[in-house]
């Protein structure tokens, strides 16, 4: 394959089976409890990831554990924590518009830490994106013509999930150096799938495990194999290769391909107001990641 291909190849892929990922966990959580599901699905993840590399001879990254279990805090612990408990309260197509179009800006800013500038362009996109945002969730908490308060906390913690996915792929330029893509996502996920076991007891305990019916189960099955095990990994072998601000550009695709799955697997339908908003997030996301010919830091 000519290797002008790959990397598109790579973002196309990232955005496919992450568009399929909020289908898989909104059918999940809508049959199984959402934080089990989650600790359950990376416990099996991590196992699989670090097979694959123990057979590929990957490096795990162990010279810094302490930034893998600093990722895993918040891309495995916190993102999924308060994504996929959005997902009980919100429609796939909120979480699809909110969340990968907040991601790029938002990790913009964080990479500012490991020394990407702050432009005056970044802080201009990142204020369209955040009213764009703000249209998202008041158009969502409104449907139907009324206010609808467990929509609007659900928007919320998909805001939350934004940020901590942008800290957790700015920390991936970091843990990068040491390990490669699989053994790094493989131990983040074991780690994050620790912190995340206590709070299966908040739930049901997971005595409801072997009673979950079969559409749950392919469900995890999918987030294992494809948004995890391959989305996971590619986003990032993109982050190694391009760094944090780049790699998230594989969002923009995701809005697209996950409104489409919603309407045609789940029959939503977003709100219009919503597709304004979301065009406003990509706009803002636009305006922040492109690259000028001279850049002014702030």
């Amino acid at each position: 394959m000519p290797a002008s291909l790959i990397t598109p190849l790579a973002y196309g892929v990232v955005a496919l089976v992450w568009s399929g990922g909020w289908i898989a966990g909104k059918l999940g959580v809508t049959a199984v409890p959402p934080l089990e599901l989650s600790a359950i699905r990376f416990a099996l993840a991590g196992i699989l990831l670090l097979a694959l590399a123990r057979l590929a001879g990957a490096r795990l990254g162990l010279e810094r554990l302490g930034m893998i279990a600093l990722s895993a805090v918040f891309g495995i612990f916190g993102y999924n924590s308060l994504v996929f408990v959005g997902l009980t309260m919100t429609p796939a197509s909120d979480a699809a518009l909110i969340v990968p179009t907040l991601v790029p800006v938002l990790t913009a800013l964080f990479a500012t830490v490991v020394g990407e500038p702050l432009t005056r362009a970044k802080i201009a996109g990142f204020g369209l994106s955040a009213a764009g945002a703000t249209l998202v969730i008041l158009a969502g908490g409104a449907a139907g013509g009324t206010w609808s308060g467990e929509r609007l906390v659900g928007d919320l913690l998909h805001v939350g999930g934004a940020a901590c996915w942008g800290v957790y792929a700015t920390i991936g330029t970091v843990t990068l150096r040491a390990g490669s893509p699989l053994g790094v996502v493989g131990m983040s996920s074991l780690i994050g799938a620790a912190m995340l076991f206590p709070l299966g007891f908040l739930e049901q305990g997971y005595r409801d495990v072997p009673s979950w019916p079969l559409d749950a189960w392919r469900a995890i099955l999918f987030l294992v194999i494809f948004t995890t095990i391959i989305g996971f990994v590619l986003f990032y072998w993109v982050v190694r290769r391009f760094g944090a601000g780049l790699a998230a550009m594989t969002s923009y695709l995701v809005p697209i391909g996950t409104l489409l799955l919603a309407a045609l697997v789940l029959g939503e339908r977003p709100a219009p107001l919503q597709l304004v908003g979301g065009t406003a997030i990509l706009l803002g996301v636009r305006i922040a990641t492109r690259r000028p010919a001279v850049t002014v830091p702030v």
